[in-house]
């Protein structure tokens, strides 16, 4: 069989995106549970305000700044350009809500991609499983192929020596972070600003994905494909509007995931701010690429034509 490729797996002959198994990961399953419980201990010991402060704001710093902003839509799609050091430093928060490094997200995430771009995909890449077993599956498992495909990425960011440096240490990253909030608040401010911080991070970025790929509101579908993205209404603030993934599916290369009318996109709003700065550039939208060959409407208006993000 063809396996389709995308920019960064490239399938080698005899390669299947079928043919492999679920696996326990050791280090990535420790590493949530050792701050679920930690994070649940600072819960009991330290009920306080300032530091369920600490928490609310670090989180909101990292998922929307770091997560959405940096690893996902600028060096996971390049949506938009901004000057290296701002990159690196968006990047880094990014690494802060400990998923991975770099390199490690963009292989995850493009992996998954490339599984549900083709005709079968497998249930683990897919979320088609129950609620708890997925949480199983995607927080403490991996998906090993017996025959994986080649995975490139790109040179100007695997031979970036901050890139190389941050992925070798990324754990270790949340120390000069758990330094500043001990000296600031004792253990209280390490327990909730890193430990739960994480913690919650990790289960509900799953969540988001468990029912993304489920079923919701869908904009849009992509014919032909097992797996479809769908738009989860509501939950714009919380998830910095990485909630609308049916729109993801749609236009993967838009700086701007909140569409239409009404879908708020704090992360969009954030690029925004940073261009106000003269901090980026040469930002997507939706016509700014060709369609996804299969694309087509399912509800509402199709969004105007746009090169470059419409005025909110």
């Amino acid at each position: 069989m063809d396996w389709i490729a995308t920019e960064r797996v490239l399938p080698l002959t005899g390669t299947s995106a079928t043919e492999g198994q679920i696996v326990w990961a050791s280090a990535k399953s420790l590493w949530f549970l050792a701050h679920a419980v930690l994070g649940l201990t600072g819960i009991v010991l330290f009920p306080q305000c300032d530091a369920l402060a600490v928490f609310v704001l670090l989180t909101a710093v990292t998922i929307c700044a770091g997560h959405s902003v940096g690893m996902h839509r600028l060096l996971i799609h390049r949506s938009f350009k901004t000057p290296l050091w701002v990159e690196h430093v968006l990047v880094w928060l990014g690494t802060l809500v400990g998923m991975a490094g770099p390199f490690g997200m963009i292989r995850a995430h493009d992996m998954r991609d490339w599984h549900q771009r083709q005709v079968v995909c497998p249930p683990h890449p897919s979320h088609d499983a129950s609620f708890w077993r997925d949480a199983w599956w995607q927080m403490h498992c991996e998906y090993r192929l017996a025959r994986p495909p080649e995975f490139r990425i790109e040179p100007e960011v695997a031979q970036d020596r901050f890139y190389r440096f941050v992925e070798r240490t990324w754990m270790a990253q949340q120390l000069p972070l758990a330094l500043v909030l001990w000296l600031l608040g004792g253990w209280a401010y390490v327990l909730w600003g890193v430990s739960l911080r994480i913690a919650v991070s990790l289960f509900g970025h799953w969540m988001v994905g468990h029912y993304a790929h489920r079923k919701g509101h869908q904009g849009w579908q992509i014919k032909g494909l097992p797996v479809q993205g769908y738009n989860l209404p509501g939950l714009g603030l919380v998830t910095f509007g990485e909630n609308w993934h049916g729109n993801h599916h749609a236009f993967p290369h838009s700086a701007r995931l909140g569409i239409d009318d009404g879908q708020s996109d704090p992360g969009y709003l954030f690029i925004r701010a940073l261009r106000a700065m003269g901090l980026a550039r040469d930002i997507k939208g939706p016509a700014s690429e060709p369609a996804r060959e299969g694309l087509e409407r399912v509800t509402a208006e199709w969004p105007e034509p746009e090169t470059a993000p419409r005025t909110l």
